[in-house]
């Protein structure tokens, strides 16, 4: 394969699967977790040097952030699966014909977010119910953050496009650069110039254009298939519907779980703020075990789409026990582990004892049995390597959001049943049923590639 930089690569075709896989996990992890302590960075910053209604600014923005991200970041998921597959089948100017299809997608999708967010800020915040004392405010951090949209996506892009040959460790190298550039802006727009939300939203702005700029400049001193060359950009029709056929469905996953995510949110607000706010704290810690079993999902994705395009399906049952092994011990050790010290880290959110309480109430019901969503998750992965992509679409939104939401507006309703904990318990029982259809979609998946292999010989 051409004469890219190998140590970097990972040959997921040839050999045993596990070392590879953790080889390629474990950067993704930090990567990840990283990020999420940069996220919180931002928080805690704007929250100590600027007050209450700064810190309300800035954190209300995330779930309108994801859901308008979710959509394009599906579609690098696409360039992911084709591009490994390009890859695995030895087809350099296939390859070649994707990266560019798919970074020039980024660069189109991240200037259309940058209109939309500049453009209808304060509107998608009055539809999100913002307070009225707080709009002003979280509409400039929005604005602010949106112009970097174009930056992010080429990050994002690039970084799926390097998953996709198995390097994971330099994308991560580049977020850490950025990241502390990024605490460092915020402590000097923040503090020293008292720039506020403003201040925030630029260091995280300035921080995603040296992300972006460190990957594009590694991508264009490589060689063969996977080297960007500028002058080359282009939408090669073929490869867009391709990466579009598997990137949409994913990325209308996302956004409608987002979605459903809103819809419980107002459930968990009719508690009162106490619970609120314990909830609060107890999603931003599971956020760091989510992520180290997400990690395996994106392991799945590659290691499967590489093996299709070198045609060796025979190893996609081994990639997925792999996987499923490897999430299974991930899920229960650091879930638990987290669990165990629950009452600690929730301090660091808060000193009240009711909101410590109640994050409890929550970390409890999830993170003992999260192993569960993290196995349905490295089905989805290995389903959309092999190709699939609506119908693990289908089966996650009827079996994580539609069944939530048919329990909030059936189960939760019963007086008796009315509490907290019973909208909690919609989580696991969802990801068990779902889990279980996604494995029967699965084994038809194969049996049915199986079939066309057989035919082809």
């Amino acid at each position: 394969m051409g004469n890219t930089d190998k140590r970097y690569e990972i040959d997921m075709v040839n050999g045993p699967i596990l070392k590879k896989m953790l080889l390629f996990t474990i950067p993704l992890m930090f990567s990840s977790i990283l990020q999420l302590l940069f996220n919180a960075a931002d928080i805690v910053v704007v929250g100590r040097f600027a007050g209450d209604n700064s810190l309300a600014a800035v954190g209300c923005n995330g779930a309108l952030i994801n859901l308008m991200t979710n959509v394009f970041l599906g579609l690098s998921v696409g360039g992911n699966v084709l591009a490994a597959r390009d890859y695995g089948a030895g087809d350099e100017e296939e390859l070649s014909k994707t990266v560019h299809t798919a970074m020039l997608l980024g660069i189109i999708s991240g200037l259309v977010l940058t209109v939309a967010g500049v453009i209808f800020a304060p509107q998608l915040l009055e539809l999100m119910q913002t307070p009225e004392n707080v709009l002003p405010l979280a509409a400039l951090y929005l604005r602010i953050y949106f112009l970097g949209m174009t930056a992010m996506m080429v990050y994002n892009f690039g970084s799926a496009l390097l998953r996709s040959i198995g390097d994971t460790k330099r994308p991560l190298y580049y977020l850490v650069a950025a990241g502390v550039i990024n605490v460092i802006l915020n402590l000097v727009f923040v503090i020293v110039f008292r720039m506020d939300v403003a201040g925030v939203g630029l260091a995280t702005v300035i921080s995603q254009c040296v992300s972006a700029l460190l990957v594009v400049r590694c991508m264009m001193r490589e060689q063969g298939g996977i080297r960007l060359i500028p002058r080359r950009l282009h939408i090669y029709k073929d490869k867009l519907i391709q990466i579009v056929q598997v990137g949409l469905p994913a990325g209308f996953q996302g956004a409608v779980f987002s979605l459903s995510n809103v819809v419980i949110q107002s459930s968990v607000n009719l508690f009162g703020e106490t619970v609120v706010a314990g909830n609060s704290a107890a999603m931003n810690l599971e956020g760091f075990v989510y992520v180290s079993m997400n990690a395996f999902h994106q392991a799945a994705i590659s290691f499967t789409s590489q093996n299709v395009g070198a045609g060796k399906r025979e190893r996609i049952g081994k990639i997925l026990l792999t996987a499923e092994g490897c999430v299974i011990v991930t899920g229960l050790l650091f879930g638990w582990v987290m669990y165990g010290f629950g009452r600690t880290l929730l301090h660091i959110y808060s000193n009240s004892s009711h909101v410590i309480d109640a994050g409890m109430v929550r970390m409890r019901i999830i993170l003992l049995p999260y192993a569960l969503c993290g196995m349905m998750d490295v089905v989805v992965g290995v389903l959309r390597g092999m190709g699939y992509s609506v119908g693990p679409m289908i089966m996650s939104l009827i079996g994580a959001c539609g069944l939530r939401l048919v329990w909030i507006a059936t189960v939760f309703q019963i007086p008796q049943f009315h509490n907290i904990s019973t909208v909690y318990v919609s989580y696991p029982i969802t990801w068990a049923i779902t889990l279980l259809a996604q494995l029967l979609l699965y084994i038809y998946a194969s049996k049915k590639m199986k079939g066309t292999a057989y035919a082809n010989h």
